[in-house]
């Protein structure tokens, strides 16, 4: 393999890995060849099972060895250029067949967010696994009825789940229960029967971050790095314009409108809304574009550090908030934190609910006006004073 080392070498370029880390993979390329070579076997004998074979071998001898995934850029490049075997198509398991189905009917007859789907897919297969396990049948459905429900919901009540969470779980699990009823799966409607976990809604009250607190975390980006430039775009984003994570790591190029100085945001249930781009948030982005931004083919606006370099996930945004604040001397806190702020700082302004609302981007007035807890303010003028009996 060592005739196609500047190949590799051009590949790893491309995905982003410091010079160190690229001759570092070539390195792992260059103990591949040498077993291919003992073997008799070339590039076009690799695929997967061929790697794991490789890597079992490097498991068993002194130091590290890397793992499959470490080892996929490598595959997909040889794929690429027709130099290495396709792997064999494997039937898809019970299990995985059925979740397939309830991802299509959750796209198109729920038209649920990624995010959610994600979610229920992953309730869903905890809940069948459990099921396959003791005897539910390869996919868990066989048997289905109220009592293993009842059974499951109980079982994960004793591990000591919050409210919220077990409210998710039976969120989850109805949604499972609805689809294979309506797909004839099931002939009885067990979504019906699972019972609610009691909660009231709307009892706390949103945690403050002062602006203040949220320039300091803005005054901490270092602006002569690439990770900072991205971080200050990131952060004026969500302090700013008040998005939520997902829709930060879901913005593209195509999305920026720098002549119109708009920004497209991909919200809730596949909504699309266009937003005026304040000159300091498109400041910030467009720094980050021209001097920060690898070249890469993806369109993402806002990618990861490490290579392979690619779009940033809701869960990476919130963990650089997180990281930010600890940098800044402040209580981490997450992303949604920032979307908090400017709506409390609007409010303390005299902005009025209904236009908060519609900068949040929120349908519902009632979800807006749990911010108006914070406003101690207007609130002390309600209050009646207590009747002193003397």
């Amino acid at each position: 393999m060592g005739v196609l080392a500047d190949g590799f070498r051009t590949e790893f370029d491309r995905l982003g890995y410091t010079p160190s880390s690229r001759e570092f993979k070539l390195a792992e390329v260059a103990r591949l060849s040498a077993w291919l070579e003992r073997r008799g076997l070339g590039a076009t004998d690799i695929c997967s099972a061929r790697l794991e074979e490789f890597l079992a071998d490097l498991a068993a001898g002194p130091g590290r060895a890397p793992t499959l995934v470490a080892m996929r850029p490598l595959l997909a490049w040889l794929r690429g250029r027709g130099l290495c075997a396709d792997d064999p198509p494997l039937a898809p398991a019970p299990l995985d067949e059925l979740m397939e189905r309830y991802r299509h009917w959750m796209v198109t007859d729920r038209q649920l967010a990624l995010r959610t789907i994600r979610r229920y897919e992953q309730g869903a297969r905890l809940f069948l696994d459990g099921r396959a396990r003791k005897g539910g049948g390869p996919a868990g459905i066989e048997g289905l009825g109220q009592e293993a429900v009842t059974t499951f919901l109980l079982a994960e009540a004793s591990r000591g789940l919050s409210a919220k969470s077990m409210q998710g779980r039976v969120a989850e699990l109805r949604s499972l229960l609805r689809f294979l009823y309506l797909e004839a799966i099931i002939l009885t409607p067990l979504g019906q029967g699972v019972p609610p976990v009691p909660g009231w809604k709307d009892t706390g009250v949103p945690h403050r971050m002062a602006m203040t607190e949220v320039q300091a975390l803005l005054d901490s980006c270092d602006r002569a790095t690439t990770s900072g430039r991205r971080d200050l775009a990131i952060l004026l984003v969500l302090a700013r314009m008040g998005l939520r994570a997902a829709e930060v790591a879901a913005l593209e190029l195509d999305d920026l409108d720098w002549r119109a100085g708009e920004m497209v945001v991909h919200g809730k249930a596949g909504r699309f809304d266009r937003m005026p781009l304040p000159a300091e948030v498109g400041d910030a982005v467009a720094a980050y574009l021209l001097e920060g931004r690898p070249r890469v083919e993806g369109r993402a606006v806002f990618l990861t550090l490490v290579a392979p370099q690619q779009a940033m996930g809701h869960t990476t945004v919130s963990q650089m908030v997180w990281r930010q604040c600890r940098i800044a001397g402040l209580e981490p806190v997450r992303a949604h934190r920032l979307r908090h702020a400017l709506a409390t700082e609007l409010l303390a302004k005299g902005v009025r609910l209904p236009e908060i609302a519609q900068m949040l981007r929120q349908r519902d007035l009632a979800t807006t006006a749990i911010y108006a807890k914070v406003d101690y303010p207007a609130l002390r003028e309600l209050a009646r004073p207590w009747l002193v009996v003397r």
